[in-house]
């Protein structure tokens, strides 16, 4: 099984809508037998709590599918982890650091590194602040990297493509 894991800061905004997004996908391409995705927080402020009623929104008026408790990451879960995605730098940095080996640490990788199109950006903003349009440009950023980390998973996991 190849686990990926997606960390924001207090997984109830953007991990689980990352969550959400990549699960289908990988379904999408038959592999979710082959593939675990899940999610977490760097901090553990909202454990135990689903997602941001924005980020259910949005989720489920672009047909996503989420159930969702809120979790902190923890040092221990690289040994079991494939590839930790961070939401932004700043979550890059804190996972790097939390990494028990060099080899752990290159296991973090950014979201948006996967996507295609060139940007001078490469955080997913933090919508949690803002309004529901920052929940909607979250998704479209999500979307727009997953099937870059689709490829990227799906060669790990030793599919062809179709």
């Amino acid at each position: 099984m190849y686990r990926v894991c997606f960390v924001c800061t207090g997984n109830i905004c953007r991990s689980p809508m990352a969550e959400a997004v990549f699960r289908a996908h990988v379904a999408e391409a038959g592999i979710d037998a082959l593939v675990e995705v899940d999610s977490a927080g760097t901090g553990g402020w909202h454990e135990g709590d689903g997602a941001d009623p924005r980020t259910v929104s949005v989720l489920e008026a672009a047909g996503y599918e989420q159930d969702h408790r809120a979790r902190q990451f923890r040092a221990s879960w690289f040994d079991r982890l494939d590839l930790v995605i961070a939401l932004d730098a700043g979550h890059l940095r804190d996972l790097r650091a939390l990494a028990p080996t060099a080899h752990d640490a290159a296991k973090v990788r950014l979201l948006r590194s996967y996507d295609p199109a060139p940007a001078a950006e490469t955080d997913v903003p933090d919508p949690y602040y803002g309004s529901l349009d920052g929940f909607e440009e979250c998704l479209e950023l999500v979307e727009a990297a997953s099937p870059g980390l689709l490829d990227a998973v799906r060669e790990a996991v030793k599919e062809p493509t179709p």
